[in-house]
Parts: C-alpha cells; structure tokens; sequence
C-alpha cells in the first residue's frame, strides 16, 4: 500500500509540474507524502492543493480499509460479522457461565448471610436468657416438656459441639498449665462458698436461704462456660479442663463444704454423680475430638453451627430451671437478686485478677473469670430438691441459673470484640 501511494503521489506531481522543471525527492510531511521540490522546479499553488487533497484521500482510504478488516471479518458464507452481533454472542456467553455457576454462588451467599445472623444471635445471647427467664416465670408451663432426660441431652449435645472444635494438641497445652486450673478449683470450691455465706449473712437472709446460697458457691462449674468461653474467643481446652476437675471434685467437695459451713451433711450420690460427669461432660467431648482428628474437613464445615447449637440449648435449660421455682422466685423479691448477682460478679472478677496477680496471660486469665462466675446451677437445683427438706433451699440455685448466664454471656460478648494483644 505505501508503494502504492508513494507512485500514485509521484504520477499526480509528474502532471502537475512543468517540463522543464527538475524533481525532487519525495517528503513525507504533515498533510500526507508531498514531493519536496528543488528550487530549480516550480509548481503552481493550484498544483500542491491538488497534491495535498490527493494525498489526504488516500490515507482516509487505507484506514479505512485496515479498520474494516479489524472490526467487520468475513465469516465462511461471505457475509460480513457486524460488531453487534459478537457483542450479543459474549452477552449470551457470559449468561451462560453465570447460569452455570449460580448454585454454588448462591450457597455461598446463603452461607455468609447465616453467619453474619449467628454472629448477632450469639451476640444476644444476654437478651436471650433474661427472655428464657422471663418466660419460664410468666408462664412455667411453656417448659413442662424440658424433662430430665432432655436437661441432661441437651448438656451432651452442647458439649458436644465444643468437642468438635479441640484437638489433642489442646488438651495437651491446657494440662501443662496447672496453675490456672488450680486456681479455678480453688475460686470454685473455697471462695464462692465462702463469698455466699458472707453476702447471705450481710443481707440478712432467712437460713434457707443462706445454705441455698453456700449450695449454688459449693457446686461445680457449669457447662455452659465452654460455651461461653468460645464465643469470648478464651482457650476453649483449658475451660473444658476446669470443667471436668470441678465436676468430677464436686462428689466429696460438695458434702464437705455443706458440713464444715452448714452443719448438715448433704448426702450425695457420688457414683450418679460421677456417671453423670461422664454423660454430659468427658464422652461428648472426647466423641467430638476424635471426630475432629479423622473428619477435620466435615468438622469445619458444621463447626458454625456450633454457637448458635449451644446459645439455644443454654436458653432452653435456663428456662426449664426457672419455670420450676417460679413462685418461690416471684416471692423472694429483688433482695435475692441482688444478692445472687453479686456472688457471680465478685467471683468472676476474683477469678480474673487473681491470674492475673500469678503473672498468667490474658486468655487465661478471661477464662478463668468465666469458669469461676459460671456454676452448674440447675445441678444446685436437683440436689436441693432431693437432698433438702425445705423448698426455699433450691430457690437461690434457680435464680442463679439466670445470673451466671447472664454474667457469663455478658463476659463473652464483651470480651469477643477486645483483642488480646501479644497472644
């Protein structure tokens, strides 16, 4: 194309220059390739606005040409392909792929949306026990069907799902701590006794009260703290470890604190109570981590289910609790409240600071606090309606049951949004 041009250029100033002119070379300039003429030679103004507009057409013409051959390919019929068409035919195609990987698309989305509600369902797990409570006192008959049997299925099933998320590892590292794990049995088994008798006596409660109080400070810690102590983001291995030495020390700790404080021996069945540390707390957990060593994907995929599992079975079992001592609740009044606060506040923050005081980290010292403010209340509530003949005996063990939840749940959602620094 440039010869071309270049013979068309020099065949347009050929007839255009006079004969007896002599030529120069030609010139590419700014308005196309122009002859650049000696000065021996004269060419006309009519002659190089000819030349120019010669020159200025044949470039329109050659882009013209290269774009079309871009743009517009022939296609095997000979007809030309208009742009539009293959735009359409990428639309269509894009279609097509999106059509194709939709549902997998749209699980994910469903899967990040449930998240996000189970993020703020657990959030609210306070909200969710005070409404549990609530209901069980407005309306006890709701929770008639919370059975022994389902309590104790539905403390498995929570254990359960925190199994699912330790491994060997964890055990491991938790028991090569024993300081925090003694000092959790010590809090659990020596101060909150202690701390109840004192606040009974300053508050100047009726004595079967004061001994329900000393009752609900002399059981083990409650399940529901490896709950908790997981959505607080705490070393859930260590938790379960103070779980298990205050459940399985609850069978000659708890007879003797009563008689040493109380002057009566509160008889315990020490084999059902060992059997039922077995049942709800040591073989769900070892179930859940060995199915965590030989399925660790399946257990990834269901542990997000596990807080929202554990939030509604806790919910459950606060409900059932206190829709059984509902009218002895209602009659105790506010000064039992405050009371039974107070003996999960102080204990919890003794819990922490006396970690922290033995140089411990911050993990362990959040665990700690939530394991010590956090007793196995509905076992207070079992073991002062078989074992006491007074009914006011197990009231302060049911309105436990709401206050370490909510001290407990409290704890954990605060703490989930503060950091541990250096951990």
């Amino acid at each position: 194309h440039a010869r071309t041009f270049f013979f068309l250029s020099f065949h347009s100033m050929c007839s255009l220059v006079s004969s007896k002119g002599h030529l120069g070379s030609v010139m590419p300039t700014t308005k196309g390739f122009l002859p650049s003429v000696s000065p021996r030679c004269s060419v006309s103004a009519l002659g190089q606005r000819h030349l120019r507009r010669a020159s200025d057409k044949a470039v329109l013409a050659l882009a013209s040409r290269r774009s079309e051959r871009r743009t517009t390919p022939i296609n095997n019929n000979s007809r030309p392909v208009l742009l539009a068409e293959k735009q359409q035919e990428g639309v269509r195609g894009s279609t097509l792929r999106a059509a194709n990987s939709s549902p997998k698309e749209t699980e994910s989305r469903l899967f990040q949306t449930y998240l996000k509600v189970s993020n703020v369902f657990a959030n609210l797990f306070p909200i969710w026990t005070v409404a549990a409570a609530a209901a069980g006192l407005a309306n006890p008959s709701l929770f008639s069907w919370l059975t022994t049997s389902y309590f104790t299925a539905g403390l498995g099933i929570l254990m359960f799902s925190m199994g699912i998320t330790l491994t060997l590892q964890d055990f491991k590292r938790a028991l090569s701590k024993p300081g925090p794990v003694t000092i959790n049995f010590l809090c659990c088994y020596v101060l909150m006794p202690l701390l109840g008798l004192a606040l009974g006596k300053a508050f100047a409660l009726s004595p079967p009260i004061v001994a329900g109080l000393v009752l609900v400070g002399s059981i083990n810690g409650g399940q529901a703290s490896n709950l908790c102590t997981y959505i607080a983001r705490g070393d859930v291995a260590l938790s379960v470890v103070m779980t298990t030495s205050t459940t399985l020390g609850t069978i000659f700790m708890t007879p003797l604190i009563a008689k040493v404080l109380l002057g009566t021996i509160v008889p315990v069945d020490a084999v059902g109570v060992a059997v039922s540390a077995m049942q709800v707390v040591l073989l769900p957990i070892i179930l859940g981590v060995c199915l965590n060593s030989t399925a660790p994907k399946f257990c990834r995929q269901v542990e997000p289910l596990c807080p929202t599992i554990g939030v509604t079975s806790t919910v459950l079992l606060v409900g059932a609790s206190v829709a059984g001592c509902a009218q002895a609740i209602k009659n105790a009044g506010w000064g039992l409240q405050i009371v039974v606060m107070l003996l999960h506040l102080i204990g919890g923050a003794a819990g922490y600071w006396l970690c922290r005081i033995c140089k411990f980290g911050e993990t362990t010292s959040r665990t700690t606090a939530i394991e010590t403010a956090m007793k196995s209340s509905a076992f207070g509530v079992l073991l002062a309606t078989l074992h006491f003949g007074d009914y006011l005996v197990r009231v302060p063990s049911a309105v436990s049951v709401v206050w370490m939840a909510i001290m407990g749940s409290s704890m954990a959602v605060v703490w989930q949004f503060i950091p541990v620094k250096g951990e």
